[in-house]
């Protein structure tokens, strides 16, 4: 019987050897723990790693439901196109090419309508031109003799691929129709090879255009009838939040550098604020992508046909005009030269109105264009803006009468207050940019104006470029 002390120590087996001696056998207890210490780490990184994916898809539905309905729109569309291939009587009427459907809706469909009816009207019109003209080499080349058809199939395969590929770099074919060319070459390539091994090259052709059609049917007629997403309307929406993110950056750009602190006291909000600028700047692909499809699509809700979309990207060029300006203010918060705190308290106060007042004109702007109506206050606030660049030229006058302020401290000074005076410049160009798109989109005539408002201003609005002129010339002799 094992001691007490034994017991203790765990459980052992003694063996006998020839030798006469023996061996203890101890159970290897520490590997067992580690293996199993090792899998429980496993399983605990596996359930974090599924854990984070799924909150991060949750995120992502949640930010924007329109994704997982367009995941039930595919789904959708791929089992509505399906019953031609299960139903007998639909699949003998289509033939074994029903597949080319199923195929059709997974690559047209898109996330937005102009993308569905991009790709959908480029796939049919190319399998549709190309399809006709590979049964027509292929009749030519048929009505001559053996060596000479080769000849003919592939010389038309080598020019015809040839220069579509080429024209796939001319910007505008590339713009509008670049997937449609790529089905084009598939396409003719497809059939005018294959029509030398088929016989019935004709019923070919036509079961495939034919199937392609449908799928492109089923596609357009769910992307469109169910819960649609327009890329012109996510244009629009766009164009609107930069300019309003625009309009919050330089102010709590200017503030920061003046008086070191956010303009509510909430620092995260200031920051995030500050850094609405880039998405201005990083937008440029996104719009030009919107843009494109928007032209794609039929009138709808708000937006009549040929609405001009090309606008857009012009109101777009002049706002990234002015991110690029607020860019290089906010370099100067970080500068390592800094002015003294008395020269940025001198003309703090006109800085600071002339940045709200570029603001209010931003925002006055960002919001006729989200109403689609002209703004009966845009005047007033472009004259108020002016009026703020002319008190500032005033503050750098008085500054430079007074002979105890150095030349060297008050550069920085003199930098921020050229680059507000060249983003008041460029405010008035996206001004010019979103009456242009006004005129062009018809958009609803202004209100009757306050009586408050309607005074005229006290400069023009064509009159803030000169004014900028003026101000560089009197900030280089201070």
């Amino acid at each position: 019987m094992a001691s007490g002390k034994e017991v203790a120590q765990g459980l052992q087996w003694r063996v006998m050897v020839p030798c006469g001696t023996s061996l203890k056998l101890e159970m290897e207890s520490g590997s067992i723990d580690q293996e199993g210490l090792w899998l429980y780490h496993l399983v605990l990184a596996a359930k974090l790693k599924v854990s984070g994916f799924m909150k991060k898809a949750w995120k992502i539905g949640a930010d924007d439901p329109r994704k997982v309905v367009h995941g039930i729109k595919v789904g959708l569309a791929l089992a509505l196109v399906s019953v031609f291939y299960y139903t007998r009587p639909l699949y003998d009427g289509v033939g074994g090419t029903a597949m080319w459907a199923i195929m059709t809706v997974v690559v047209v469909f898109e996330f937005t309508v102009g993308g569905s009816l991009y790709k959908g009207l480029n796939r049919a019109i190319a399998t549709l031109s190309a399809g006709a003209l590979a049964v027509g080499i292929h009749w030519l080349a048929s009505k001559s003799k053996e060596t000479a058809e080769h000849i003919i199939l592939g010389s038309a395969v080598f020019f015809l691929s040839s220069a579509a590929t080429f024209s796939r770099f001319i910007p505008t074919v590339k713009v509008q129709f670049d997937y449609g060319i790529t089905i084009f070459i598939l396409t003719f390539s497809l059939v005018a090879l294959s029509g030398y091994r088929v016989d019935e090259l004709f019923d070919l052709a036509k079961r495939r255009l034919t199937t392609i059609a449908i799928g492109v049917s089923i596609c357009l007629l769910v992307c469109i009838l169910i819960c649609p997403v327009w890329a012109g309307e996510d244009l629009h929406l766009l164009i609107t939040r930069n300019m309003e993110k625009l309009a919050d950056s330089l102010v709590v750009c200017v503030d920061k550098y003046l008086k070191e602190g956010g303009i509510d006291g909430d620092k995260e909000a200031s920051c995030q604020n500050l850094q609405g600028y880039k998405c201005v700047l990083n937008s440029k692909a996104s719009e030009d992508s919107l843009a494109n499809l928007a032209r794609w699509e039929p009138a709808h809700g708000r937006f009549s046909f040929r609405y001009p979309w090309r606008q857009y990207q012009k109101v777009s060029a002049a706002m990234r005009d002015c991110a690029y300006c607020i860019e290089t203010l906010n370099s100067c918060i970080n500068s390592e030269t800094q002015a003294p705190h008395s020269i940025k308290k001198h003309i703090s106060d006109v800085c600071v109105k002339l940045s709200l007042e570029c603001s209010k004109v931003l925002k006055e702007l960002a919001s006729s264009i989200k109403s689609m109506k002209k703004s009966a206050r845009i005047n007033y606030l472009v004259g108020e803006m002016n009026n703020a660049v002319e008190e500032l030229l005033d503050a750098f006058r008085s500054l430079q009468q007074a002979d105890s302020v150095p030349l060297f401290e008050s550069l920085p000074v003199v930098t921020v207050a050229s680059l507000l005076i060249e983003i008041s410049v460029r405010t008035d160009r996206v001004v010019d940019a979103v009456e242009d798109l006004a005129s062009l989109a018809c958009f609803e005539p202004a209100d009757s104006e306050k009586p408050e408002l309607s005074k005229p201003p006290t400069s023009s609005v064509s009159s803030i470029v000169s004014q900028g002129e003026d101000a560089m010339k009197a900030l280089q002799q201070v």
